[in-house]
């Protein structure tokens, strides 16, 4: 049900608010024991020689659970800058604002992937 000002305006439920919160609750939820697993490994790693780092990186393992740790992060980041946006930008600033997070979000999560990639095969 809108408000006749809200028809006028199109303004209201985009139909998308309850899967938004649910991705957004999800990642964090991810990122909760994705960041415990992180933090007990650089506690492991903490003092130990640059080729037992990489090695240790190298395990299959190990990458994959610090590659799913770089996505829902970088995921996580993407939902919270859209909700901010969303709720204080209006206008073409918005939309710019909008796309310059998915670009942003998309630049930082490929650029600390393959950096991550690169330590992980010793390059």
């Amino acid at each position: 049900m809108r408000t006749p000002l809200g028809r006028v305006r199109g303004l209201g439920s985009a139909k998308e608010g309850t899967g938004h919160f649910w991705h957004q609750r999800l990642t964090g939820a991810a990122l909760a024991v994705l960041a415990i697993l992180f933090v007990f490994l650089v506690i492991v790693l903490a003092g130990k020689p640059y080729p037992e780092v990489v090695a240790a990186l190298a395990n299959p393992f190990v990458a994959l659970l610090m590659i799913l740790m770089i996505g829902t992060g970088v995921w996580h980041m993407k939902l919270g800058m859209q909700i901010i946006i969303e709720d204080y930008l209006h206008g073409g600033l918005k939309i710019v604002a909008l796309v310059a997070n998915m670009f942003f979000a998309v630049a930082v999560g490929v650029a600390t992937i393959l950096a991550f990639l690169k330590i992980s095969f010793g390059g």
